[in-house]
């Protein structure tokens, strides 16, 4: 079992920056890909980034393609998403996932998710 819990969501002007982080905690966290995903309304869950277990491979939206950055520090057992240059259309709810040893961009592919957090981006 991993838990995760995501936190540093909120409300931010167009063009700002946030910086999500996502604590895990339970088995191995350097053993499991992270990805993140977002959720907006009347929208489909949506790939964001996603990270390989090691670090060393990530892998981006078209849509967030070089405003976004995803990390992870497994000494911490934390993952981080950096946004900058936001848009109203990168509101959503955004959730962390885990999978074992894997790196994709498929929510079905991973086994672990956190509860979400809110990132709300005002014109």
């Amino acid at each position: 079992q991993v838990q995760l819990a995501e936190s540093g969501g909120g409300l931010v002007q167009a063009g700002g920056s946030l910086r999500l982080s996502c604590a895990a905690s339970g088995r191995s966290f350097s053993s499991y890909g992270m990805g993140w995903f977002r959720l907006a309304p009347g929208k489909e869950r949506e790939f964001v980034a996603a990270v390989s277990w090691i670090g060393n491979m990530t892998h981006y939206a078209d849509s967030v393609k070089g405003r976004f950055t995803i990390s992870r520090d497994n000494a911490k057992n934390t993952l981080y998403l950096q946004m900058n240059s936001l848009k109203p259309e990168d509101t959503a709810v955004y959730y962390c996932a885990a999978r074992f040893r894997g790196l994709s961009p498929q929510p079905n592919d991973f086994d672990y998710w956190g509860r979400g957090t809110q990132v709300t981006v005002s014109s």
